[in-house]
């Protein structure tokens, strides 16, 4: 239940916070969500993936369909690319940041609670 809500949570407030932002807002987001969740570092990686990904997915497609698909097709060519395969590839992007963002905030509760059992 937890995963659920911070990958809810996870899009959510990157969603608020790219709004506003510069588009790496989100990773800050998914680090401070990951670090109050608490979850070991594979569920956190996961959680953070997922949260991006989605939100990436929405504001692609959204976008998308508004012009349509035009700047897509495009951008797809000058990469070598269908449409479709340059929005996943975008959306892969995204994910990997939220998700290595995530797992940085696991390691670092981790880590944070390894120094103080030591001293």
């Amino acid at each position: 239940m937890k995963f659920i809500a911070g990958v809810i949570l996870i899009a959510a407030f990157s969603a608020i916070a790219e709004y506003f932002l510069p588009w790496w807002s989100a990773a800050v987001v998914a680090f401070l969500i990951s670090l109050l969740m608490g979850l070991r570092p594979g569920r956190s990686f996961a959680m953070g993936f997922l949260g991006i990904a989605l939100l990436w997915l929405v504001f692609a497609l959204w976008h998308d369909t508004a012009n349509q698909h035009i700047l897509s097709t495009r951008m797809g060519g000058l990469f070598h690319l269908p449409a479709y395969g340059f929005m996943a590839v975008t959306i892969l992007v995204g994910a990997l940041i939220g998700g290595l963002s995530a797992l940085s905030a696991s390691f670092f509760r981790v880590m944070s609670q390894f120094k103080k059992n030591i001293f």
